[in-house]
């Protein structure tokens, strides 16, 4: 027994590797605990401050975690600390600063109480991270779901709003669909290849199971389709529209960038690595995804005026162009992808940010309407509304042309030069709503109405006036110039951006 006892081997711990996980862990713990505390100054100042801290904390040891050259997976090669799980933990963590920037005073914050709201979205960026570095099917399920089940709560989170409970209840239902099919198609992939390990199924693959092994493509296909659940990819977008309209804005800001990252994180993950070696035979299906999702989420997008409706299916037609970059499955297309998805989180939290200062002050709640004359009446929001519509449509000197064009390159240097034609083609139908979205700001009547779904209704809040707007919100005002100002700093400089994403080539040998 002695020596039974002595042949055991601890497991070796890199807590600087983790240092990220339980930056945001640990906050997650004290942020709900100081929520406890009663009073304005705790409630509106301190536990916002801790939150921040926590996601500051762990950018810091991310950037010092930062290193090309070191791909080693920890934890017993469950999870990976390299440069694509750094950079996409990342964009988490800065989609996370600009969620807690625009709740500061939001209602459903107050209502479910800041510690309780904050600590979700903590909890919310540590399933991310895991999910961003799994190289485990384990992890990645565990991931999925410690993403998934905070945000389900804070769909919910304003619950004297009728659509967000509907919006919280909808999410719940089609995410565990989504998870459910996720997880039948993780054990088809290991009851053919006998591993959960990604170094393993890629070993097993063209070896122990055959490529065309019917149980491994099974459990391909049921696993893509549980990830394009989360990726918002046609046909499995069904849900987004109406989870982005009904839950409180910020929640919604915060998934349309944060949840996308995270799945294509794990998209790139599994594909570029478990299932290189399929690339003949998920590549031109995922191409055809592609191709319907742009086509799908921009036509959808036209007739919207719900402003968080209308970025819904913009956010549709995006995963459509960031999933191109997987398509080609080289390392130029994970580095694009990775580009569009740091250039599409400062264009949707401007966009956003201007949508949550007009639906605060105006009767019109998040209708287009509700942007009328908005270059008059209040320029310091208008701007920021206009450059990210410019931006998501793809202008020059924006982020968004400058990642569209990456993702182009990409598709052509891998074969799929028609995949670039259709981002092109869908760019060009996008512009019918985001320069309509820019008409209503800066001109004095919009001359064509369609008709949809009605609009969300929120009544102001009290006090607030539409000519005080931007100062009467600073918060949210400087969220929404800081993401613009990036957006363009982004298109016309690109350098430090290219510079990181080229470190993420490192992360998959397999990738050529």
């Amino acid at each position: 027994m002695i020596d039974l006892v002595a042949a055991v081997k601890a497991p070796e711990i890199d807590y600087q590797g983790l240092a990220p996980v339980f930056a945001t862990t640990g906050g997650s713990i004290v942020v709900l605990v100081a929520g406890l505390f009663r009073g304005d100054l705790v409630q509106r100042a301190l536990v916002p401050l801790l939150a921040a801290i926590a996601l500051i904390v762990a950018g810091a040891f991310s950037i010092a975690n930062w290193d090309p050259g070191d791909t080693a997976p920890i934890v017993e090669g469950a999870l990976a600390i390299d440069t694509l799980a750094l950079f996409m933990s990342l964009l988490f963590y800065v989609s996370g600063l600009a969620a807690i920037m625009l709740s500061l005073r939001w209602d459903s914050v107050r209502e479910t109480g800041a510690g309780e709201y904050l600590s979700l979205l903590l909890a919310s960026i540590t399933g991310m991270t895991l999910l961003a570095g799994a190289e485990n099917l384990v992890t990645l399920f565990i991931g999925i779901e410690l993403l998934s089940i905070p945000l389900y709560v804070l769909c919910a989170s304003a619950v004297r709003d009728r659509l967000s409970l509907e919006s919280g209840l909808k999410y719940l239902v089609i995410g565990s669909v989504g998870s459910a099919t996720l997880l039948y198609g993780l054990a088809f992939v290991y009851g053919a290849t006998g591993s959960t390990d990604f170094s393993g199924i890629a070993d097993a693959i063209g070896g122990k199971v055959g490529a065309a092994d019917p149980l491994l493509l099974t459990g391909v296909a049921l696993a893509t389709v549980g990830l394009a659940f989360k990726a918002s990819v046609a046909p499995f977008h069904q849900w987004t529209p109406d989870v982005y309209q009904g839950a409180p804005t910020p929640v919604t800001a915060f998934m349309a960038v944060a949840t996308k990252a995270a799945a294509f994180a794990i998209v790139l993950r599994i594909f570029g690595h478990a299932f290189a070696d399929l690339h003949d035979d998920w590549a031109p299906a995922l191409a055809a995804l592609a191709t319907v999702t742009i086509v799908v989420g921009n036509v959808g997008a036209i007739g919207q005026r719900s402003l968080k409706r209308l970025l819904a299916w913009s956010g549709v037609a995006q995963a459509g162009y960031m999933l191109a970059g997987v398509v080609v499955g080289t390392k130029l297309g994970l580095q694009a992808t990775a580009f569009y998805l740091a250039a599409y989180l400062v264009m949707n939290v401007a966009a956003f940010a201007v949508v949550i200062a007009r639906e605060r002050v105006s009767e019109h709640g998040d209708d287009m309407e509700s942007l009328r004359d908005l270059g008059r009446a209040a320029p310091l929001l208008a701007w920021p509304m206009t450059i990210a519509m410019l931006a998501l449509a793809g202008f020059p000197a924006t982020a968004g042309f400058i990642g569209k064009f990456y993702l182009i390159d990409a598709a052509v240097a891998g074969d799929y030069a028609w995949l670039g034609i259709v981002i092109v083609v869908g760019s060009m139908i996008s512009l019918a709503y985001y320069l309509r979205v820019v008409a209503v700001m800066w001109m004095d009547r919009l001359e064509v109405e369609l008709p949809t779904i009605p609009p969300r209704s929120v009544k102001p809040v009290a006090g607030w006036s539409p000519e005080a707007d931007p100062h009467a919100q600073p918060e949210i005002a400087a969220v929404a110039l800081v993401a613009s100002a990036a957006t363009i700093a982004l298109g016309i400089f690109p350098s430090p951006l290219f510079d990181a994403v080229r470190d993420l080539g490192s992360s998959f040998s397999a990738l050529l």
